[in-house]
């Protein structure tokens, strides 16, 4: 059993997604990649921000100039919609489009993986992933990705968290891969530093959800996920400092593929309850879902101090420098250490903070969240709901 426990899970790597990265790269991938658009191509963004940036006019000519035929697909809300995904389907089956650039953050580019799927086929592509058959579709438009918002590593992989309204459930859906993604810190520069650190912090998630999964001894891939730990809080913190420090923001760019593009997952079952529980909870409020992450994880850890502490307690010593005690009193100090640097920066602690008061939305919220397989403790619907009304 030990032996077992100790061993790396087996798995196979294959990678699709190509990588421009640095400052003035987007011009470079345009042009490399342009050829194999097709002619008629779906510009997909979010509001009025890229317009005012002037980005959505440059991005636009360079497709121009180079003979496409160019289609747009606006108005992409954060937190995006199942019913925003069929208008764009809608949009790229009636225009028929040879290829997907989504140009903004997450959201856009979850929003448009899937829009990619439902495109190509006449089945509803939520039944077919939540329904009996749980297939998933095998044809899709092409798309890449430019990322002006970084954080969420949406462009690094082919899931995607789509509102369904009408359900009241947000939750993951499969669909296409990025051919291409542009990480050009430069585009980053228009958001505002709230929104920056809170990608950031989601970038932090990602890393502890996955290092928190099994095998809880630690191995090769989560030696990596604990550089880009220490990597992420440095930058941070450096960032705040100094907003126009541009080799922070190049790292904390970087920092978020590395965090989704499956090489930390490798060889991991990954842990997510966390998400899952933050997901349901903005299912119901639409709450900024970097901000949602910062007010459960602390209580969530210490709602798994006994199942989870090797893990814990290793990362409070790899990633926030704690050395002194057991293993048990380790753990603990490393969340309390994660709690002070939420707070550090500037990110919220409690549900009150950004305007969540409805105890009966988050005990709906708990209900309706995906208990995860690769959690250190098997939580109940009824221990999530304490520990969001523990954050109240």
């Amino acid at each position: 059993m030990t032996q077992f426990l100790h061993e790396i899970n087996s798995f196979t790597f294959k990678y699709p997604v190509k990588q421009y990265f640095g400052k003035g790269c987007l011009e470079t991938a345009l042009n490399t990649e342009m050829p194999k658009m097709g002619n008629k191509v779906m510009l997909a963004y979010g509001g009025g921000s890229l317009k005012r940036s002037g980005l959505y006019d440059r991005i636009r000519k360079m497709l121009e100039a180079a003979g496409k035929t160019v289609v747009d697909f606006s108005g992409i809300m954060p937190n995006p919609t199942y019913a925003k995904v069929q208008e764009g389907a809608k949009i790229a089956r009636e225009n028929n489009v040879d290829f997907m650039l989504a140009v903004g953050g997450g959201s856009v580019i979850d929003c448009c993986k899937i829009v990619s799927i439902q495109a190509k086929t006449d089945d509803d592509i939520w039944s077919m992933q939540y329904g009996k058959e749980r297939r998933m579709a095998t044809d899709c438009i092409p798309m890449g990705a430019i990322v002006t918002a970084s954080g969420t590593g949406a462009e690094q992989n082919n899931g995607a968290v789509i509102t369904n309204e009408e359900l009241k459930l947000k939750q993951p859906l499969f669909g296409a891969f990025n051919s291409f993604a542009v990480l050009d810190s430069d585009l980053t520069l228009t958001l505002p530093m709230k929104q920056v650190i809170s990608g950031a912090f989601d970038t932090l998630s990602h890393c502890m959800e996955t290092y928190m999964g099994r095998p809880a001894h630690t191995n090769l891939t989560d030696e990596i996920n604990e550089a880009i730990m220490r990597n992420v809080i440095k930058n941070i913190r450096a960032l705040i400092a100094d907003p126009d420090n541009d080799f922070a923001r190049g790292e904390l760019m970087w920092a978020s593929a590395m965090a989704e593009n499956s090489i930390l997952k490798l060889g991991k079952i990954t842990d997510f309850q966390c998400h899952m529980l933050e997901h349901a909870v903005g299912a119901y409020t639409d709450c900024n879902h970097g901000a949602g992450l910062a007010i459960i994880h602390p209580t969530l850890y210490r709602h798994m101090l006994d199942e989870g502490a090797e893990k814990l307690a290793a990362m409070a010593e790899n990633v926030w420098g704690i050395t002194e005690g057991s293993e048990k009193e380790k753990a603990t100090k490393g969340v309390d250490a994660l709690e002070s640097f939420i707070m550090e920066i500037g990110m919220p602690s409690r549900w009150s903070e950004i305007g969540v008061t409805d105890e009966t939305l988050l005990r709906k919220a708990a209900d309706s969240t995906e208990l995860t397989p690769g959690c250190a403790k098997r939580f109940t619907h009824d221990e999530l709901f304490e520990i969001l009304k523990e954050t109240m």
